[in-house]
């Protein structure tokens, strides 16, 4: 089976799956998906939405939460780990949002980049599932897939994955996509529900696949 060949397969069973794709975030504003997704890194959805009502009804906008004692935010977000740098990053870039973009989250790559603990995956998510605008963001669980569905072929890092699925997906396609994957990965293809040859994607994808597939860490 050819790669593109692949993409059509897996493009029209993850529609089959997941016709709908809800952002797995509890949000009600897009600072606060911001926040949310900066305390996703190394961290569940699930954690993440039991913490986040503690500490937005606490503080929801920059305005308020730059005010917040950051030994009350590293208090409340404990549990998604890294709290020290999390909590640190999450008062100054609430700080920085204020001062510099009027308390708005800014809509570009470029600068929300800028900003303290956004990388270029939180980034993406926020360009995507917050103001719509097409990406396609690779966390280390859409990495890995789209090595075992022979989607990228580097597997050296993420910056290339993203290259590929770009390459690989319509553009129209990504922002629903991105959450597609993560939702199959959970349900059929976890790093130990699935090693390369048990969910119906891997073993249609590479039926003659007979030993385990090894992914390439980012």
């Amino acid at each position: 089976m050819l790669k593109s060949q692949r993409a059509a397969f897996i493009l029209q069973r993850l529609n089959e799956h997941y016709p709908k794709t809800p952002t797995p975030l509890i949000h009600s504003s897009i600072y606060e998906l911001l926040i949310s997704v900066l305390l996703s890194a190394q961290c569940t959805d699930e954690r993440v939405n039991k913490v986040t009502p503690t500490l937005f009804k606490k503080a929801n906008t920059p305005f308020e939460m730059q005010h917040v004692p950051l030994e009350t935010v590293y208090k409340i977000i404990r549990p998604c780990g890294l709290a020290p740098k999390k909590s640190e990053a999450i008062v100054q870039l609430s700080k920085i949002l204020v001062a510099k973009y009027s308390g708005k989250v800014p809509k570009t790559f470029e600068e929300l980049e800028t900003l303290p603990g956004v990388g270029h995956k939180t980034a993406g998510v926020v360009m995507s599932q917050g103001f719509g605008y097409p990406a396609f963001p690779v966390d280390t669980h859409i990495h890995r897939l789209a090595q075992r569905w022979g989607l990228t072929k580097k597997g050296n890092n993420v910056v290339q994955t993203e290259r590929d699925l770009k390459t690989a997906f319509p553009e129209h396609e990504w922002n629903k996509l991105h959450l597609q994957i993560i939702f199959y990965g959970r349900e059929f293809c976890s790093a130990r529900g699935c090693d390369g040859r048990v969910c119906e994607i891997c073993k249609t994808c590479y039926p003659n696949r007979k030993h385990p597939f090894k992914t390439k860490k980012p």
